[in-house]
């Protein structure tokens, strides 16, 4: 699509050579004086509006001004043949984009409109990805009504305005980094960086450089300076996840970091001054720790600020049939596939299971469920036999079937029924499974019907 352009310019042979010159690229508009150009704005939209300083009538200033009050503001760039500091200075103010001195060199003013149309489209990208991640790390967009993740909730709202350090704890997998980014989303620093760290994923040396950064010189390797990230983060948040796995030496300089919101690069002995919000989480007793010696106890109430245990997923089970439902549709629209249905027997099932690895689990499952189904339902035969809860028993041709102490008659249906789930319902693996002949397996599915899952 040709981008529309307002030349506005009451001498005539001005006007007209801008339009040849840009016409072959450029859906080029004329404005003799202001008040045209105020008719064609309310009528079109410009993209660039190029207007001159003085014109008989209105100045250019006034076009500047009516271009700032449209709705989708233009880039405006002034061009005059008087122009000095305090004009340019004046136009900028009032949000002129950049000023030309008259007569106008066609090739800078080309190479201006072309970068300022790139800044706007750029612009106009990193808008359209807050505005995804608003959406994905609104309250509303959170997943789940249980009373234990409603009480996170609040307390990310009445925290995410401050500028109160926060200590996330909780379980592998519970989404301690997702807490953190929707703190940092609704905070006032939500549109600059939210920089995370997995303390753990290095070592000490390293993540030391990592955080603080270095000078050139400053140990064998470092052949330029690096900024760490907690200058990256500057003026939004840092997250440093696992942090009950730092040593010593690392703890006293974030301790510092806490008590004067500076630090040293490694190699330099000049403060470096940053405005960063901090959160940390872990999946460690960092009370327990402190109380071992393990983790400085000073730092541990710098932390402990605000604290926000993510609850498992055990503790939240009536939120599970809306977790999976919301991943399996997810994964089939990422993957091209077809919607998984999720039958009840089998709901009931997941509800009931502990998740050990919570959400991140539960994520997996669901996607590994709508790769791997062809049927568009989610049955028993579809379930690793883990999700049942049952002690497992090693059959007499060495496969694994599962069992609970129950009578010999209840004991010999959970055999036959747990093969068959296993075998997906063909029967003469299941026959395989027990060690038995097919003719033996008809006879018992004859006396126990309710026992065929076909």
């Amino acid at each position: 699509m040709t981008v529309p352009v307002l030349i506005v310019d009451d001498e005539k042979h001005t006007r007209e050579g801008l339009m040849l010159a840009l016409e072959d690229d450029y859906d080029v508009y004329l404005a003799s004086d202001a008040d045209e150009a105020f008719r064609l704005m309310e009528s079109e939209h410009f993209e660039v509006v190029l207007t001159d300083l003085r014109m008989a009538g209105k100045s250019g200033m006034k076009v500047i001004d009516r271009a700032m009050a449209l709705p989708n503001q233009p880039i405006v760039i002034m061009m005059t043949a008087y122009g000095n500091v305090e004009t340019a200075v004046e136009a900028m103010k009032r949000g002129a984009c950049d000023f030309l001195t008259k007569p106008v060199n066609i090739e800078k003013l080309e190479i201006l409109m072309r970068r300022a149309l790139q800044n706007r489209a750029t612009e106009a990208k990193v808008e359209q990805l807050h505005e995804r991640l608003d959406e994905k790390f609104s309250f509303d967009g959170v997943i789940g009504n249980s009373p234990p993740l409603q009480a996170v909730i609040e307390k990310i709202k009445r925290v995410a305005p401050s500028k109160a350090t926060v200590l996330i704890e909780g379980e592998t997998g519970t989404g301690k980094e997702l807490v953190a980014q929707s703190i940092h989303q609704n905070s006032p620093r939500a549109r600059q960086p939210f920089v995370a760290v997995h303390c753990a994923a290095l070592a000490a040396n390293l993540l030391e450089s990592e955080l603080f950064g270095h000078e050139k010189g400053a140990f064998t390797g470092a052949s330029e300076r690096r900024i760490g990230r907690f200058e990256a983060a500057d003026q939004g948040t840092l997250f440093l996840d696992e942090i009950g796995e730092i040593d010593a030496s690392i703890q006293v300089k974030l301790l510092r970091f806490l008590e004067t919101r500076s630090f040293e690069r490694l190699g330099s002995i000049k403060p470096t001054a940053v405005d960063v919000r901090l959160i940390a989480a872990t999946n460690r007793d960092l009370r327990a720790m402190v109380e071992k010696g393990e983790f400085r106890e000073d730092l541990y109430y710098r932390l402990n600020v605000v604290t926000i245990r993510t609850p498992s997923l055990r503790e939240r089970g009536e939120d599970i049939p809306l977790l999976i439902k919301h991943f399996l549709s997810y994964f089939a629209k990422e993957n091209g596939l077809p919607e998984v249905e999720v039958e009840p027997g089998v709901m009931r099932i997941l509800q009931s299971y502990g998740w050990p690895g919570n959400i991140r689990e539960l994520r997996n499952f669901a996607e590994n469920a709508v790769v791997l189904n062809r049927g568009g339902r989610l049955t028993e035969y579809d379930l690793d036999p883990k999700f049942t809860g049952q002690k497992l028993l090693t059959a007499g041709n060495g496969s694994s079937l599962s069992q609970q102490p129950l009578s010999v008659e209840e004991n010999e249906k959970r055999l036959l029924r747990n093969a068959l789930v296993q075998a997906k319902g063909n029967r003469t693996k299941a026959a395989e499974l027990l060690g038995v002949s097919r003719r033996t397996l008809h006879r018992k599915l004859n006396q126990w019907p309710d026992l065929d899952v076909r």
